[in-house]
């Protein structure tokens, strides 16, 4: 049976399948933050998520990593990273450039995970 939560018409923000976890991508919702701040909220929203779908970083098994600029904003993005993500069970990830739907938005991460 498959899950959707937080549907409209479009998408849905988190869908489950055999306790895999899909998150559709995050971007913060406060598009005035540099980069830094912007991935500290995508990643504070991507664990509210988690948590609503009864999983955790613990457990997340891949991260498809979106920034606009990344000659710019690597560096500063990996330091916010790497003080969040699980030491004991970092996920597969990619990073990637990308041109986003917002001129203001700098990150946009979309996760996998399992479920607790």
């Amino acid at each position: 049976m498959i899950i959707r939560k937080r549907s409209n018409d479009r998408m849905s923000q988190i869908v489950e399948y055999n306790g895999v976890i899909y998150l559709a991508g995050i971007v913060s919702d406060d598009k005035n933050l540099d980069i830094k701040g912007q991935a500290k909220r995508v990643l504070e929203m991507a664990e509210e998520r988690l948590a609503n779908a009864g999983s955790d970083k613990e457990n997340i098994l891949r991260a498809e990593i979106f920034v606009k600029d990344i000659a710019r904003d690597f560096a500063d993005f990996n330091e916010i990273w790497d003080a969040w993500v699980s030491k004991e069970n970092p996920p597969a990830r990619a990073c990637v450039e990308a041109n986003m739907a917002s001129s203001t938005t700098l990150v946009e991460i979309i996760f996998t995970a399992v479920k607790k």
